[in-house]
């Protein structure tokens, strides 16, 4: 139930691209304007994950996810009949709101079901968010071509509301149910907290705040890339030219979005998986590399359309690992009983990494190039990298050898 209800949110963030030059050739809003909207959407679910978890540990993740179902219909159905900036602005808060609950909730579950395998049972729940609107890329988009982004925003608005208020009721308590059996304790190498850490507690550790760092860096780059896909794809003046695959031909920008949403929900449960059994700051050090090494490439050869597709599959495959990572890390250092409202504190980082979507757009309007982005991009995820081999690896073993 947790991954249909992620799965059906998705769109939420990940379709929101092809709405941007719709809204510009409607209204002749700039595009750092429209984006304004989408940082809004990704502070308000981010900051509204902690406050979700202490409502799910405190009443159960079935009446707080169906309120954001409800939240999230509102908001895409007002997107729907928006006509000033300030209307999209609340449209955006609204859909936020909701979808940070769902978020903070599913992923709160998964942590405390299963501590042995956090790490895969994370990344099943993540990867549903990161794969989810790859089944309606296609459909949305054919939507807004044949009767327009309003018609697109109140359909789909209304459907996925209503099928996460459904699911809803299918979900149940951990916190409950899991003292009535007993979980197998995790692998040697993946040593866990035996103390549950209180979130006020969490806040004054220094090693949540170096997570927190390594969160907002790695996070910035990938949802510069998330948030601008189609417009990189236009500057490039390849989103429209045909890609061959397997003989499936569709347009190289179509074609990379759905493309990217598999391997970016295939990144979640892959890397979660092998966080599992070879560590989670060794998981890092390879992710955030591979980051890298394909924004720089992306940036040479993304000019082709073919190297396009494929490349910004790879930016997905590398960068999506963030998020089954890091709230499996999160846990693991600070304990279960609380894992939902600490994880969702740290999952703020990515409300602060998005205020890199209206800067990078800023960038590209003042250097007519995104040579400046890219680069930045790929110094963020290799400090992330470093960061976590040489400074966090060594506080969490000492944290975790402090509490027996």
């Amino acid at each position: 139930m947790a991954m249909v209800c992620m799965a059906t949110i998705a769109n939420l963030q990940y379709g929101w691209t092809l709405f941007v030059n719709p809204f510009a050739e409607r209204f002749g809003w700039s595009h750092a304007a429209i984006q304004v909207a989408f940082a809004i959407f990704v502070l308000t679910q981010t900051w509204f994950v902690p406050l979700a978890g202490y409502l799910v540990d405190r009443f159960g993740p079935r009446p707080v996810v169906l309120g954001a179902g409800l939240l999230c219909a509102i908001g895409w159905v007002m997107n729907a009949f928006v006509d000033s900036l300030a209307l999209l602005y609340a449209a955006s808060a609204i859909t936020g709101i909701g979808a940070g609950a769902v978020y903070g909730t599913c992923v709160g579950s998964a942590l405390k079901w299963f501590p042995e395998r956090r790490g895969l049972a994370v990344g099943l729940v993540v990867a549903s968010f990161g794969a989810g609107s790859a089944l309606t890329v296609v459909p949305i988009s054919m939507v807004i071509a044949s009767r327009g982004h309003e018609a697109a925003f109140l359909y789909f608005g209304l459907g996925q509301g209503l099928l996460v208020m459904l699911m809803a009721l299918g979900l149940e308590d951990p916190n409950k149910l899991l003292r009535q059996v007993e979980t197998p304790p995790p692998p040697l190498h993946l040593r866990q907290s035996q103390r549950d850490y209180t979130p006020g507690e969490t806040l004054r550790q220094p090693v949540f705040w170096v997570m927190y760092a390594i969160f907002v860096l790695t996070a910035a780059g990938g949802l510069m890339a998330t948030a601008q896909l189609a417009l990189i794809a236009r500057d490039f003046k390849i989103d429209d030219l045909p890609v061959n695959i397997a003989g499936l031909v569709l347009p190289a920008l179509t074609f990379a979005l759905a493309l990217d949403r598999v391997l970016n929900g295939l990144s979640r449960l892959f890397f979660g998986w092998v966080s599992d059994r070879i560590g989670r700051e060794q998981t890092m050090v390879l992710a955030f590399s591979l980051e890298a090494v394909a924004i720089l490439a992306l940036y040479e050869f993304g000019g082709h359309p073919l190297g396009f597709v494929l490349l910004t599959g790879a930016l997905f495959l590398a960068w999506g690992e963030i998020y089954s990572l890091f709230p499996s890390t999160c846990a693991d250092t600070f304990g279960s009983k609380y894992a939902a409202a600490n994880a969702g504190l740290l999952y703020t980082a990515k409300g602060v990494a998005s205020l890199a979507v209206p800067l990078s757009s800023t960038l590209v309007l003042m250097t007519r190039d995104w040579h400046a982005v890219f680069l930045i991009a790929c110094a963020m995820n290799g400090v992330g990298a470093l960061l976590a081999w040489f400074v966090l690896r060594p506080m969490r073993q000492r944290l975790l050898e402090a509490v027996p």
